[in-house]
């Protein structure tokens, strides 16, 4: 099979001017700026950032000597200078408002400024690329991807949206010319890379603060498709098959026509055992140790990537046994007076569909995580983005309709203005129409959240944890003996 990261790629990789020796990152540790800013440092590069949130990335700054701010004042700023002149880089994410005071202050001062995607750009066009998009999973494939690298010795460097469970990190800097990353599709930034090989994993519309339907975000898709030397797509996904040209196919619902197929055969709610197909030709029988329908898509899509990057299968498979699903994605932390505790980033009504699938079949098949066998699948919801709310007040409610008890919190902003109207409560009405017998409770505020968990759930709950924002560390002031027992992490993807 041809590789499209064969050393031919060499003549392609583009000479890039290097960056500024100093570089400052607006909101460092965030999940996406975090990553960035560790290789850089890594590559010799003196960093600084500022954030002022307290979490384990930022403790792993100082033990590599990038000086971090806790707030985000001008000062910031006027401090770098004095120590490494104007010849600077300021980094900034989507997240970081137009109004931040660093950001004013460098403007001011006509500083050189970039966008986080530009860093990324950088760095790709410096490396053989995998770079992996789309609506769901983007940072459960880019893991296996990066797992499956390592274990057939490539030893890539990894930019993640996640920690991933072999590197214990968002990161690895490896040593070889190969680059797995994530493109994030939420702002559109993803059009400045130029991918070796280019992955999308499903499409739907997402990220309705930044797109107005699902037509502006698949011309976005479209356009990153066409920056892609080889792109994989998904055959499952209508709106993939309908929109995007693409050079490769994967599949776990189809053989015929398709490149790259893993067909499930067998599920016990942990893992799945599954036939996997190149061209129509059977290969061999894999058992992908994790669960979910979805995860196995994600498997085939890894899997995929790593074929046209020229890896052997017998290679690919010494890995698949060693696959772990990243942090946040249907996590087991641990018990909690005999409630077995499951911490997942679902977000969007298809992601909560898929984590909810996952605790129902572990109940229905009496398979579980831990020692004790759970009966009912309790949820707490915690929305991201009042704009998301907003849009799938509807399809949260369908989707949390398939809990037996329901906790929804108030709305984690993500930096959005509030929008009139637009809360937790709106969530609880419509589910309560759907289900009126559902035991839902829609908490004003964390503590009493905390209260109505201890009144209203059983032993052997399964309490399914689930958003974007910072509901695992709400729930850490619950679950205080996870805590004691280091089960919980204090990380929290931005």
């Amino acid at each position: 099979m041809k590789s499209y990261l064969s050393n031919d790629t060499e003549a392609k990789l583009k000479k890039t001017k290097e960056l500024p020796p100093h570089i400052h990152f607006i909101g460092i540790g965030g999940i996406g700026m975090s990553a960035l800013a560790m290789i850089l440092a890594k590559k010799g590069y003196s960093i600084s950032g500022s954030d002022q949130k307290k979490n384990q990335t930022l403790k792993k700054f100082e033990e590599n000597k990038v000086h971090i701010f806790p707030t985000q004042v001008e000062s910031n700023i006027d401090e770098i200078l004095k120590v490494h002149g104007k010849n600077i880089l300021v980094v900034r994410s989507s997240a970081i408002r137009r109004d931040n005071l660093e950001l004013d202050r460098a403007k001011k001062y006509n500083l050189k400024i970039k966008h986080r995607s530009e860093i990324l750009a950088f760095l790709i066009e410096q490396k053989r690329s995998i770079i992996v998009s789309g609506s769901h999973g983007k940072t459960t494939a880019s893991t296996y991807i990066a797992t499956l690298f390592s274990y057939a010795n490539k030893n890539p460097t990894a930019i993640i949206g996640g920690i991933v469970p072999l590197y214990k990190s968002n990161y690895n800097f490896g040593n070889s010319e190969f680059l797995i990353a994530e493109a994030d599709e939420s702002d559109g930034s993803l059009v400045k890379f130029n991918p070796n090989i280019g992955l999308i994993t499903n499409l739907e519309l997402e990220h309705v603060d930044h797109y107005i339907n699902l037509e502006a975000l698949i011309e976005t898709m479209k356009q990153f498709a066409q920056k892609c030397d080889c792109l994989i797509t998904n055959f499952d996904c209508d709106n993939l098959r309908a929109n995007i040209q693409n050079s490769k196919w994967f599949s776990i619902q189809k053989v015929i026509n398709i490149d790259f197929a893993l067909i499930p055969k067998e599920s016990n709610g942990c893992e799945i055992i599954a036939e996997y197909y190149e061209k129509e030709k059977f290969i061999d029988v894999i058992k992908i140790p994790v669960p979910g329908i979805h995860n196995l898509s994600n498997a085939a899509a890894a899997i995929a990537a790593c074929r046209v990057a020229g890896i052997l299968f017998k290679d690919i498979k010494k890995g698949i046994d060693n696959l772990k699903l990243p942090s946040r994605r249907f996590e087991f932390k641990g018990l909690w007076k005999n409630r077995v505790i499951v911490e997942d980033y679902a977000h969007h009504p298809s992601e909560i569909d898929a984590a909810i699938s996952i605790a129902s079949s572990i109940i229905k098949t009496k398979n579980n995580l831990s020692k004790i066998l759970p009966k009912r699948i309790v949820t707490i919801f915690q929305p991201h983005r009042y704009s998301r709310t907003q849009k799938f007040q509807e399809e949260f409610a369908k989707s949390l309709s398939k809990s037996d008890l329901v906790f929804i919190t108030p709305i984690y902003s993500a930096g959005e203005d509030k929008i009139e109207g637009i809360n937790n409560k709106n969530i609880g009405h419509k589910l309560k129409k759907i289900k009126p017998n559902l035991e839902i409770y829609t908490p004003d505020n964390n503590q009493n959240l905390i209260k109505l968990i201890k009144e209203h759930t059983f032993e052997k709950d399964l309490i399914l944890i689930m958003g974007a924002g910072d509901i695992n560390l709400i729930c850490e002031n619950l679950f205080l003996e996870l805590i004691n027992n280091k089960l919980i992490s204090n990380d929290i993807a931005a």
